[in-house]
């Protein structure tokens, strides 16, 4: 008698938005797609398999998300970061909801921001201004984070299922 694998966690998958036509829908459009995704695959992660490093480098689920707070924070409301590579480690007495909680209210504090923004070529206004560096303008901002997000999605994809099988968005 052979073993019959067991059926794996799927999510349906989410097609990418339904955008308004102007630049700003689309790339806002896009990056809430992403944040939500990765928000959603660490969502309910299994703790501490969300915080084990799930590839060689280190890199694992938790840390991801946790990473992705401090680049919303420092791209749209000027935190300084000058540890990066401390970024991608969530503190032992973080919880996935916890850390899951965190980056949303961070991203509802970002999109304040960028709802007060008419011109994707402006300045990016900046609740924490930082005179050392100037404000990027909003367009740059937009498309950087969806590249960071995009990326670290990606990665969130493959340690999940690693975890514990799920896949989807």
């Amino acid at each position: 008698m052979t073993d019959t694998p067991r059926p794996r966690p799927r999510r349906r998958d989410t097609p990418p938005p339904r955008t308004g036509h102007s630049e700003a829908e689309v790339l806002r459009g896009f990056l809430d797609y992403l944040r939500t995704s990765v928000a959603a695959k660490v969502e309910g992660a299994p703790d501490p398999e969300a915080r084990t490093a799930g590839v060689p480098s280190g890199t694992n689920l938790l840390g991801l998300l946790h990473h992705l707070t401090f680049v919303e924070r420092a791209t749209f409301l000027g935190d300084r970061v000058t540890d990066w590579p401390s970024t991608f480690h969530a503190a032992p007495e973080d919880g996935v909801a916890e850390v899951v909680a965190r980056y949303r209210e961070t991203v509802a504090e970002a999109n304040a921001v960028l709802d007060a923004c008419g011109d994707l070529g402006a300045p990016l206004p900046r609740p924490r201004p930082r005179p050392d560096k100037p404000s990027p303008s909003v367009r740059w901002a937009l498309a950087h984070l969806i590249e960071e997000t995009g990326r670290h999605a990606g990665h969130a994809d493959i340690l999940r299922e690693l975890i514990d099988g799920s896949t989807g968005r």
